[in-house]
């Protein structure tokens, strides 16, 4: 079954934030677009640079109205360290979310039970807490934030315009299609 379209579920779990450990709930989602990242865990290769790629971003997803969470299997004790030792994830002024119980990793599907660990997710989740867009994939593959905040402004675009739809490369600014019959076999 796709989340797609689903709400998310309830969860209760720490975050490292700006200096101080915080509580994050399916709550705290609510009122705002959010975008979840995913990643396997603290102190590794790929994770380091996909943080530091979110950070160097942050100010465009501010704009947008939206907060990113970085979710690993790790704690927020782990989250709190890291951010101290690296200087790409020094750089992030956003929520480091600990889920070492795998309560979040199993609820959005990136479970990995051999290994405790979390695939490569990333989630865009409207001001109701509903997920409007899903990417998962393999460990080895970092992902480009670019394409994240594309996704973001479409997800906010359609929102705000009922009966529309981005077509494939949209682009904020770009053409939109509004479905009909007329348009059937047409394009």
């Amino acid at each position: 079954m796709s989340l797609i379209n689903t709400q998310v579920p309830a969860f209760k779990t720490q975050a490292f934030h700006n200096g101080k450990f915080v509580e994050v709930t399916e709550q705290t989602l609510k009122g705002k677009w959010s975008v979840l990242i995913f990643m396997p865990a603290a102190f590794t290769f790929n994770c380091p640079t996909e943080v530091e790629d979110a950070a160097e971003n942050y100010a465009e997803f501010q704009k947008l109205g939206a907060e990113v969470y970085i979710v690993t299997t790790d704690t927020h004790f782990s989250h709190k360290v890291w951010h101290e030792t690296s200087p790409a994830v020094g750089k992030a002024k956003f929520p480091l979310v600990g889920d070492p119980t795998h309560v979040l990793t199993n609820a959005f599907g990136v479970h990995i039970p051999e290994e405790g660990l979390s695939l490569r997710g990333t989630f865009v989740i409207n001001p109701d807490g509903v997920i409007k867009t899903l990417e998962i994939h393999s460990n080895e593959i970092a992902r480009d934030v670019k394409e994240t905040l594309r996704k973001l402004k479409a997800a906010q675009y359609t929102a705000a315009h009922p009966g529309e739809v981005c077509p494939a490369k949209w682009n904020e600014g770009a053409k939109t299609i509004a479905p009909s019959l007329d348009l059937v076999g047409k394009i």
